[in-house]
């Protein structure tokens, strides 16, 4: 699986949330483009067997379980990871996610702000605190954060979730700004409805809110893979100059 002559051969990969979904689907892409992938990963389980599939077919990946609403846990992943690998080279802050209890603003409970707001923006932030200082040491590399296309464009009912992308989406363009001068260039993904096992399961129980959301993606649901491959290209040499942006990979969402 691994690959010396692929995109990120030498690279290191430290990708949060990557034991499921999305973060899965890159952990293996960048595996497969010879890079050495940190899984850095709250539940157990999922983590071990993101980092064993990629390791069964010749990949190098390795576990590391990681709250990323401590602090504490963050650090201690970010050395771990450090004295396993060598450095950072790639930091893909892909940890979060919404819930169904999620509201407009005059209907959302206050503890589901605060959740939203600790596990995506402080999580990306506490990450890009610990992880940047350590990808300084290796002489740069690439920062991608993960937004929505929900904080892009006005939406209805997700007020706790957009507050918390639309700060990650601010945070991007303002580090990109900080760590150019050390060759770190910092971008953000902006996925739509994803088709990953959580809302897979949403298309099941409550199959009229993902096609309500559905309907407007112009080419329909995303791929996890496909997300994966904007990540790959940023986490790449080939995105060496472009550092600020958000990428909106949303099926014509935005558009429509």
């Amino acid at each position: 699986m691994s690959n010396e002559n692929g995109r990120l051969a030498g690279k290191i990969a430290y990708i949060t949330g990557a034991g499921t979904g999305i973060g899965r689907a890159a952990a293996q892409l960048f595996a497969h483009e010879g890079a050495t992938v940190i899984i850095a990963e709250f539940n157990e389980e999922n983590g071990r067997l993101a980092a064993e599939s990629i390791n069964a077919v010749g990949g190098r990946a390795q576990f590391i379980r990681t709250d990323v609403t401590s602090e504490d846990s963050v650090r201690e992943s970010i050395d771990a990871a450090v004295r396993y690998a060598g450095g950072i080279d790639v930091l893909y802050n892909n940890a979060g996610g919404s819930t169904s209890i999620d509201a407009q603003v005059t209907d959302c409970p206050a503890e589901e702000f605060w959740r939203a707001i600790k596990l995506d923006l402080f999580g990306t932030w506490i990450t890009c605190k610990h992880g940047i200082a350590a990808m300084m040491k290796s002489g740069g590399g690439s920062v991608i954060n993960s937004s929505s296309v929900f904080a892009l464009v006005g939406t209805r009912g997700k007020d706790a979730y957009t507050a918390a992308k639309g700060g990650i989406s601010a945070i991007t363009r303002s580090m990109a700004v900080e760590y150019a001068p050390h060759r770190i260039r910092v971008n953000a993904v902006a996925p739509a409805v994803t088709k990953t096992a959580r809302v897979l399961g949403l298309m099941e129980t409550q199959p009229g809110v993902v096609n309500k959301t559905g309907e407007r993606q112009l080419l329909g649901l995303i791929e996890p893979a496909e997300v994966a491959m904007t990540a790959l290209y940023l986490a790449s040499d080939e995105s060496k100059t472009t550092t600020g942006q958000i990428f909106a990979i949303d099926g014509g969402f935005s558009i429509s």
